[in-house]
């Protein structure tokens, strides 16, 4: 029977924001049955919870063991139960924080086949040599390429997940920029949110500030799945052709999954969106920016890097790099507003 213990209260922003960082170091599958438990749970509830053949229950302590070294739970007992933590709360299906802050499509698309052969076939992939643009080693092999009808042609429910990936880390946050960011919003009239998936991060900003207008901007095949609840207006399009005008465009944790290249193009589209800066016009990204920082933070930045290497053609930047793809689309300054964990809160002006 699942030891009886008080269940985990709601992380702070400080403990979200580092869990967020650590989890993009790891893989796991199970916190959703601990939580069903109470949030504390031995090897054997969780091989009846699951129903696994009780001949795993010596394996299953080896894997938990190994996930509460590496930080994912707790053992306060030194492998008798494990508990949840900020880390592993963030994996438990149907718990919400700030929209929908479950991150287990992120992990599976890791740690799926896909993603998988693509990281072990990097030292084919270097030794390649391409004419014209250099296609990312998950492309090269798979021939597809993600969020594009190649990949659900490829394998819808891969498609699916990686959207899915691409709404939770997406939206995963907001909430916090919101409190930590008061100036960020004050005094916008409208906004549009580029690939703003399912409408979570506008509803969340027009809760904070009723008196703005946000229109998402997503893939036919995104739009035609949003609610239709009249909070948002949503628009189906392609960030490369048109972005709907207003006075602020939001791409978060959209430009590094694209190359500079691409990323010039967009910034360009979202510029002809926006009226000058006198009008309150700006472009507001939030991304990671790479720096000097140390430890965990340091590992986060480069290793999801990593991940941008071996699935897109997008990569990390450090702010130089962003500078230069500001100027490039032709505009005027920017300011670095606030680092919020791993991510940075970049105001961009025309």
């Amino acid at each position: 029977m699942a030891a009886q213990t008080e269940k985990m209260a709601v992380p702070t922003d400080a403990e979200l924001l580092k869990a967020q960082a650590d989890l993009w170091r790891h893989t796991l599958c199970i916190p959703t049955a601990i939580h069903g438990l109470g949030g504390t749970a031995s090897p054997t509830d969780l091989i009846a919870a699951l129903s696994l053949p009780p001949s795993k229950l010596s394996l299953l302590g080896r894997l938990l063991y190994q996930l509460a070294t590496a930080g994912v739970f707790d053992t306060p007992d030194a492998g008798t139960t494990y508990r949840l933590n900020p880390i592993s709360y963030l994996l438990v299906d149907g718990v919400h924080i700030d929209g929908d802050a479950c991150q287990t499509a992120i992990v599976r698309v890791a740690s799926s086949r896909y993603y998988v052969e693509a990281a072990f076939g990097l030292a084919d992939w270097f030794r390649k040599d391409f004419d014209g643009p250099v296609p990312s080693p998950f492309e090269d092999l798979h021939g597809a390429t993600i969020f594009d009808d190649s990949m659900a042609l490829l394998d819808p429910e891969m498609d699916k997940l990686v959207h899915e990936a691409k709404a939770s880390h997406n939206h995963m946050g907001i909430g916090l920029v919101l409190r930590q960011c008061h100036d960020l919003f004050q005094g916008l009239e409208s906004l549009t949110d580029l690939c703003g998936g399912d409408g979570t991060t506008a509803r969340a900003i027009v809760r904070a500030y009723p008196q703005i207008k946000c229109t998402v901007l997503d893939l036919p095949k995104v739009i035609d799945k949003a609610p239709t609840e009249g909070v948002v207006k949503y628009v189906a399009g392609d960030i490369f052709h048109v972005v709907p005008p207003a006075q602020a465009v939001l791409l978060k944790s959209v430009l590094h999954l694209w190359s500079d290249e691409d990323c010039i193009k967009i910034l360009a589209q979202c510029k002809k969106a926006i009226p000058p800066r006198g009008a309150g016009g700006k472009v507001i990204v939030i991304d990671i920016v790479l720096s000097s920082a140390s430890g965990l933070m340091l590992e986060t930045h480069h290793l999801v890097d990593m991940l941008k290497l071996v699935m897109t053609r997008g990569r990390q930047r450090d702010e130089k790099d962003w500078s230069d793809i500001f100027m490039k689309a032709g505009f005027s300054e920017y300011k670095i507003f606030k680092k919020v964990g791993a991510r940075a809160v970049i105001e961009v002006y025309p």
